[in-house]
């Protein structure tokens, strides 16, 4: 039994490998390449700025959310501990209970 579901596994994963290039081999005439842009028509302020920065230039998008995303973290981790020590929560001055 085990050998027949290995065989159709198998045969489940063959044909969706399979799949994308039998699409490809069939051609399709000259299909042109899809265009991916954020639709700015809706949007204000700093979210326009963002949309447009990702419509204009992806390298320059992917550079300020790879600074971005861990300045915001930076800022909400401080301000979580902030908040914990106000409500008397300590984390620096903890006993550890793995002696």
């Amino acid at each position: 039994m085990k050998a027949l579901i290995g065989k159709i596994y198998l045969m489940a994963t063959l044909l969706l490998v399979g799949l994308p290039a039998a699409a490809l081999a069939a051609g399709g005439g000259g299909a042109s390449p899809v265009v991916i842009v954020a639709d700015t028509r809706k949007l204000s302020g700093i979210l326009a700025w963002w949309a447009n920065l990702y419509n204009e230039s992806h390298v320059q998008f992917t550079i300020v959310t790879v600074i971005l995303i861990p300045t915001v973290g930076v800022i909400f981790g401080v301000i979580a501990d902030i908040v914990m020590n106000m409500i008397g929560i300590d984390l620096k001055h903890r006993e550890l209970a793995e002696h």
